[in-house]
């Protein structure tokens, strides 16, 4: 029987996209994502914690990130936990566990309004068809759209920086 690997995050960008190329030309998008639980501790206190996840994007996907996405940004991904070994400078091994998205929703209006601080987003006539904005994917297609999301009316005190 085979396994499951899949993963789905719903968060807030802490920095800008970092968007590179390889040598053979194909996009690789760098996102640091925060998500928060709130919780009441044994006291009844109100409690948050803030986790960090690395994604990596590909392809068109990682070019629609470095075009639409901007720190403060909301955006839902989906993908798989991925981890690669790597040697430091002083000759140490080291892992790093990552998540290869290979489904990305921008969250939030098309004016912007979803908590990225006032970064300018191209208007719809500026902007590819609204498939590939609102939705990039590699696996099966979705009927979701943003619009359908309940987390859109999240405000910006939400944002966990």
């Amino acid at each position: 029987m085979a396994g499951v690997n899949k993963t789905i995050h719903l968060g807030y960008l802490g920095k800008d996209p970092e968007l590179r190329y390889t040598p053979s030309g194909k996009a690789v998008a760098h996102l640091s994502l925060a998500t928060t639980e709130t919780f009441k501790d044994r006291d009844g206190n109100k409690q948050e914690r803030t986790e960090w996840h690395n994604i990596v994007l590909w392809g068109r996907t990682a070019e629609i990130a470095g075009e639409y996405l901007k720190k403060g940004s909301m955006a839902y991904i989906e993908g798989r936990l991925q981890t690669r070994k790597w040697t430091d400078k002083e000759g140490q091994d080291r892992y790093t566990t990552e998540i290869i998205g290979d489904r990305l929703q921008l969250v939030g209006s098309k004016n912007g309004s979803n908590g990225d601080h006032g970064s300018r987003r191209p208007s719809p006539s500026e902007a590819p068809s609204a498939s590939a904005t609102r939705t990039t994917q590699t696996g099966p297609s979705s009927s979701h759209s943003a619009h359908d999301d309940p987390f859109a009316a999240l405000e910006d005190d939400d944002i966990p920086f």
